[in-house]
């Protein structure tokens, strides 16, 4: 016989029928939301600032690679900065979701993000940032899926696509500086 939770698994209709109807202001943010919206949005608006910078730095980078082999990888810095894109789209939407305004301010951006924008010359050097910069991605995702956990499941869903992304990101990266440079080599 399955053990009995001593918490109801469903709330009668009639009370998620008039809890909806007398909180009708608070938008998203229902009665059963888990989480602490003011400091989600702040941790949100970060993450907003790191993919708006990574969009900045691949689109820089797609611009400036040069070299006999670069047209291969300024396809693929365009490709991910097209894919943060999506990312700073996702975030602001769910920024706006909880009730926020999506900072897209300039001013105080990097500051703002878990990412840096970088100073490269080379197509190799630019081929590090990036893999830096998405290790980096990796790593906050990860803390932020934990954070997130069962207390706001949509936000974690969320994250844990970027993640994937961010992965797949970090994959190609590393695999263009194998073929530009013969071994990944971060230590430089």
């Amino acid at each position: 016989m399955p053990e009995s939770n001593s918490q109801p698994f469903l709330s009668d209709v009639k009370t998620l029928r008039e809890r909806a109807r007398k909180n009708i202001g608070t938008g998203n943010v229902t009665f059963t939301y888990g989480g602490d919206v003011k400091k989600n949005i702040e941790i949100l608006q970060s993450v907003l600032a790191t993919e708006i910078v990574c969009v900045l730095r691949y689109s820089m980078h797609a611009v400036a690679a040069a070299g006999i082999s670069s047209e291969s990888v300024k396809a693929e810095f365009q490709q991910h900065a097209d894919e943060e894109r999506g990312h700073m789209m996702m975030v602001a939407e769910r920024i706006n979701q909880l009730g926020g305004t999506p900072d897209f301010n300039p001013r105080g951006l990097e500051s703002r993000s878990a990412s840096e924008y970088g100073h490269a010359d080379t197509l190799i050097d630019m081929i590090k940032e990036n893999l830096i910069a998405e290790r980096i991605a990796v790593d906050h995702y990860r803390e932020l899926v934990r954070y997130f956990g069962d207390s706001d499941p949509t936000t974690k869903k969320m994250l844990e696509a970027i993640l994937a992304v961010e992965e797949e990101h970090t994959n190609d990266m590393h695999d263009l500086l194998v073929a530009h440079q013969g071994t990944p080599n971060l230590s430089d």
